[in-house]
């Protein structure tokens, strides 16, 4: 643990504040989550009262604010030496850690058996198991150890839509299998987006980022390689009749798009005469880009589907 982190937590107050624990819960991120489960319920064939809807939804955002929660208190050490979550909570000693892990084991448990009572086991079950691989398998196992950390460690974060779907009609179907490959396979572009013009931050806490082990000309490649494969996925919620013809014209524009901002990144890498500033730029925008890519396919979905 680095010294800045140690001093953080003898510095620590007893109990932070609401903001402090609410930031805890990564809302930027659980804002994301929340929206693809929202889209689960709604894309899912039955029907399931409003109530019991919200009910479902909200364990699953407690489910996902949770986990972050973990992740901070594990990830302590190293989000105080980079720079993008040096102001967390933790690494500025505002949270005790012993607090925000029990903070982050009792929302867990809480937002499972509360899905479990109120909805059904099945979509509870998928809930536990989405946090137990973000935190066990994603965090602790892979995050410090190898470059496919965020490919494999990604399938917690594509869990929402196929647990809102659960939520409704109490199985698993090739439908919700679909939309949990869709967010997988647009994960890995997303996140080395960031890591790319993060590169510095993710070399200097030791993390084996795909641009720290492998380069930034691999990383542009993959992140362009990702991007092409992912397109039937993102055609086949209108071929499997999830949506109908808004969602399919509103995401191939949306799709040509990301496929355009992927080139950029390639081709900034490649440029003899690009600058690294310009090359970072492009990798900027389409992490950016990324986030409202996804929105935007669930939202269609959703219009869709109404």
């Amino acid at each position: 643990m680095t010294t800045l982190t140690a001093q953080a937590e003898t510095a620590a107050a007893e109990t932070g504040t609401v903001a402090d624990f609410f930031e805890l819960l990564k809302p930027r991120v659980m804002t994301l989550v929340v929206f693809t489960g929202v889209a689960g319920v709604v894309l899912a064939p039955g029907h399931l009262n409003p109530f019991l809807a919200f009910v479902a939804v909200l364990c699953i955002a407690i489910g996902a604010g949770a986990a972050g929660a973990i992740n901070m208190w594990y990830e302590r050490d190293i989000d105080a030496i980079m720079s993008r979550t040096q102001k967390r909570p933790l690494p500025q000693g505002r949270v005790n850690p012993d607090e925000a892990v029990s903070f982050g084991v009792v929302l867990t448990i809480l937002a499972v058996f509360l899905m479990g009572l109120a909805l059904n086991w099945t979509a509870a079950a998928l809930l536990a198991f989405a946090s137990f691989f973000y935190v066990f398998v994603y965090t602790i196992w892979l995050k410090r150890r190898t470059p496919q950390n965020i490919v494999i460690g990604g399938a917690a974060g594509a869990f929402p839509p196929m647990i809102g779907w659960a939520a409704v009609t109490g199985h698993v179907s090739i439908e919700s299998i679909m939309l949990f490959a869709l967010i997988f396979l647009w994960t890995p572009p997303h996140f080395w987006s960031l890591a790319l013009y993060k590169n510095t931050d993710y070399r200097k806490a030791g993390i084996p980022m795909l641009p720290v082990v492998a380069g930034e000309k691999a990383t542009r490649q993959q992140i362009l390689l990702y991007s092409l494969v992912l397109t039937p996925f993102v055609l086949a919620p209108y071929l499997m009749h999830i949506t109908g013809m808004v969602y399919l014209v509103g995401a191939l524009a949306l799709h040509a798009f990301f496929i355009f901002s992927a080139v950029r990144v390639r081709l900034d890498g490649s440029s003899k005469s690009a600058t690294a500033d310009k090359g970072f730029k492009s990798a900027k925008f389409m992490f950016g880009y990324s986030i409202f890519y996804l929105f935007g396919l669930f939202a269609l979905m959703m219009i869709g589907r109404m």
